[in-house]
């Protein structure tokens, strides 16, 4: 209070041949800088990048727009292109994402954080993946922080691997190259179960691998095991228990999965079926240790998500205009291109466990 007739004396000049009238004075429950700002702030119709697309479209200036306002404009239109009537932010690399509205900025929030494919990352994380997607508004970092921050089962996340539909484990194999995971569960993971899985999940779908290395439980060293890699030629090592970290990117992977799972799940009862969407996920995120998504580099491109197809991303609106002949000499262009990423993710790996 004494601070506050301080400043308040050093604001006011005192008239001596005229009264001094009273002063009231107030507490609010909110800071006084709170209170300076207008929540009835006058909103218009238009997208936040309205005066953007003005002026790259007709070189047209706000109204009342000062010489200030149109240097300003001029200086953040280069950062923008046009192609229609869809405006695109140019990246630091050159690279165009779509600009989106309130309207579609929420349903990107939604889908991304909590939809189909949704695994309730951070705000953070958001926004590194809605960019990587191809699209783009101005308070993105800021309104993905805050929606992760009100989610509800961000709130309430814990431990939700429970017995479901009689399965209470999780096997899990990953590819320690581009970190492409498969799994599944089941009630028991017995020998036989193993055997199945390596030959239906592994061998039939990626082909026969050079090595298989485990840890040392029984179910993964015994006679079927044995079977099935000498039957494929396959060469099987086991990590050492003197050191765990020999094994850590399945450790890595299983905290992963058990992490997402908990957070997609609704009930305890339905986590299995949360599964695949799970791994969906880890395939299409980008690995800190690759610098890429596990699917880019086993596929060589990128996987489409559920929201480009209602709002195009660049991606997607160019592929639409291509003929069957053009996309297919698009695809053997990525393939044939792809192991040039793969030597840049062995070099980045390489750095990385440095």
């Amino acid at each position: 209070m004494a601070d506050a007739l301080a400043t308040l004396a050093s604001m006011i000049k005192v008239n001596e041949q005229k009264g001094m009238k009273p002063i009231q004075m107030s507490i609010c429950e909110a800071a006084a800088y709170c209170c300076n700002i207008d929540e009835k702030e006058e909103r218009d119709d238009h997208p936040w990048y309205h005066d953007i697309l003005q002026y790259v479209k007709n070189r047209e200036y706000p109204d009342q727009a000062t010489e200030n306002d149109r240097r300003t404009l001029r200086k953040v239109a280069n950062g923008y292109v046009l192609d229609g009537e869809i405006l695109y932010n140019k990246r630091k690399d050159q690279v165009l994402i779509r600009c989106v509205d309130a309207v579609e900025a929420k349903k990107i929030l939604e889908e991304v954080h909590e939809g189909v494919y949704g695994t309730h990352a951070n705000g953070f994380t958001m926004g590194r993946q809605i960019m990587r997607f191809g699209y783009y508004w101005s308070t993105m970092e800021g309104d993905c922080i805050r929606y992760a921050k009100k989610c509800h089962k961000c709130q309430i996340y814990g431990d939700k691997i429970h017995a479901s539909n009689g399965h209470r484990f999780i096997f899990v194999v990953i590819n320690y190259f581009t970190k492409l995971e498969e799994a599944a569960s089941y009630a028991n993971v017995t020998k036989t179960v193993v055997s199945k899985f390596l030959k239906r999940e592994i061998i039939c779908c990626y082909g026969i691998p050079e090595r298989i290395v485990s840890d040392n439980a029984l179910n993964l060293n015994n006679s079927a095991i044995a079977e099935v890699c000498n039957q494929f030629k396959i060469k099987h090592h086991n990590s050492s228990p003197y050191r765990l970290k020999m094994n850590g990117a399945v450790e890595a992977a299983n905290k992963n999965i058990k992490k997402i799972v908990g957070k997609m799940t609704e009930t305890y009862k339905d986590w299995h079926e949360k599964l695949p969407f799970t791994l969906y996920d880890y395939r299409t995120s980008v690995r800190t240790s690759t610098k890429a998504t596990p699917f880019s580099l086993v596929y060589g491109m990128e996987t489409v998500l559920p929201i480009e197809v209602e709002i195009p991303s660049l991606r997607a609106l160019s592929e639409l205009k291509l003929d069957e002949a053009e996309w297919i000499q698009s695809r053997y262009d990525q393939l044939n291109l792809i192991e040039e990423k793969m030597l840049k993710v062995l070099r980045h790996g390489q750095i990385y466990q440095k």
